[in-house]
């Protein structure tokens, strides 16, 4: 056990840090209308590899957390494909944005849920969930991400190369 954790668990929430992380250089590359390839790959990556690690947990039945997955990897998939097979053209141009934005909202989302399930403090302030702490700081990080995903929309306009 390391931090409390199995060495899958820690990897698994290393790569989500990661997708986190890239992810929001990738976002405030959309804001400034700038494709990063690199940090791109790097989100696209670990963002990936947080989903698919996510599966083999062990469980019983179909999970939140499974269903958040299985978003992920459908919002994942189309950032790639519009991305990389379609090369930003045309109408791939605001699926790759909005898909890129839902992905990094949908980890964030999970950040959100997980540490006001293990920060004790948090967990004190909302121990199901269910109490308006945890409803207003969700609400907040889907307006800002609401917001973060309106605003790259009008502004990114990648050079077709």
């Amino acid at each position: 056990m390391i931090l409390g954790m199995t060495p899958f668990t820690l990897f698994h929430v290393i790569l989500s840090l990661i997708g986190i992380v890239t992810g929001f250089v990738v976002l405030s590359g959309l804001l400034k209308s700038e494709n990063w390839p690199g940090w791109t790959f790097m989100f696209l990556l670990t963002t990936v590899g947080t989903s698919v690690t996510g599966f083999l947990f062990p469980f019983s039945g179909f999970t939140p957390a499974i269903g958040v997955g299985i978003i992920s990897m459908i919002f994942l998939i189309l950032a790639i494909v519009a991305l990389y097979a379609f090369r930003l053209v045309g109408s791939w141009r605001w699926i790759y944005v909005l898909s890129a934005v839902v992905s990094l909202y949908l980890n964030v989302f999970v950040l959100v849920a997980q540490s006001f399930q293990k920060v004790p403090a948090l967990n004190a302030l909302a121990p199901t969930q269910s109490e308006p702490p945890f409803a207003i700081v969700q609400g907040v990080v889907l307006i800002l991400f609401v917001i973060a995903a309106l605003l790259s929309l009008r502004r990114f306009a990648p050079r077709l190369v």
